[in-house]
């Protein structure tokens, strides 16, 4: 398997990131009476459908051979998701995804714990940076429900990530994909029974079409955190708070005042930074 590069790696989780925003968007635009567990279920289920024929096509592989590691992340995803919806319904757009974007912040210490991974000056006071610009968005006065919804999902961000290591390399990216959603589907099925709401066409519209974003963003994670050290990429997972600025400007009517832009200096600039530092290197083994 040839060795992706960490710049192209940062570019990818760029693109990402600002792709997920659009699912998040679409979330956030849902009525506030929506059954929130089966939409949940509906995700899960026309994620699989919509994975099923790339899946197919590669038959090489066995699906099912070594799901032990599939099966804890695929119910990691599923507690993120619960907890985004939640969060979204609570929360700003802006606010939310700037609390999601707390994840890289908890992927060095957890995969210092995990894997010891090696840490840096330049990815540590990057991500404190970063961490630091988030604090300066939000303005924290006090805690609330769907702040805490939110760092919620940002950890199972982080952890999903880090677990990809973990995943059989046999796996394709779809089929990886594939388990996470398949395999959450039983517990996601009796939150729905549990909650009881009337089956609802507008909800499982919005979750397919909130799918086709989120599931670009996942495979472009797997892909990427699959072949690159997560210290070395994470902080780029900022970078779609930009995305959600204007998403949130657009559909939301969420004006940016001057903390807002301060804050997102915060991110970005490290950010470039350390894509920089890393290009250097590159060039300097390479050369």
């Amino acid at each position: 398997m040839p060795k992706m590069s960490v710049a192209f790696a940062m570019t990818l989780l760029v693109l990402g990131n600002i792709i997920a925003v659009f699912s998040d968007a679409l979330i956030k635009a849902l009525p506030s009476e929506t059954a929130v567990y089966q939409f949940i279920l509906f995700r899960q289920c026309t994620a699989v459908l919509m994975l099923l024929p790339f899946c197919l096509i590669n038959k090489k592989n066995k699906l099912f051979s070594n799901i032990k590691w599939h099966f804890v992340r695929s119910h990691v995803w599923l507690l993120g998701v619960i907890f985004m919806v939640l969060s979204l319904q609570a929360l700003p757009l802006a606010t939310a995804n700037a609390i999601f974007y707390a994840a890289p912040l908890f992927v060095l210490p957890l995969g210092f714990l995990f894997y010891k991974d090696r840490l840096n000056f330049p990815t540590i006071a990057a991500s404190i940076l970063g961490f630091a610009g988030i604090l300066v968005i939000v303005q924290p006065k006090q805690i609330n429900l769907g702040a805490v919804f939110a760092l919620i999902v940002a950890v199972t961000m982080a952890l999903n990530n880090l677990l990809v290591r973990k995943l059989p390399q046999h796996h394709t990216v779809y089929q990886t994909l594939l388990l996470t959603n398949l395999l959450g589907i039983p517990f996601a099925l009796g939150l729905a029974i549990w909650e009881g709401q009337p089956f609802d066409w507008r909800s499982l519209i919005t979750a397919a079409s909130s799918n086709v974003f989120i599931l670009i963003y996942a495979g472009i994670c797997v892909q990427v955190y699959r072949h690159i050290e997560a210290y070395k990429v994470s902080s780029a997972e900022y970078s779609g708070l930009i995305g959600a600025v204007v998403v949130g400007i657009i559909l939301f009517n969420e004006v940016p005042n001057m903390t807002l832009l301060v804050g997102s200096a915060l991110i970005i600039l490290p950010l470039i930074w350390l894509a920089t530092l890393e290009s250097m290197r590159f060039r300097q083994k390479t050369g």
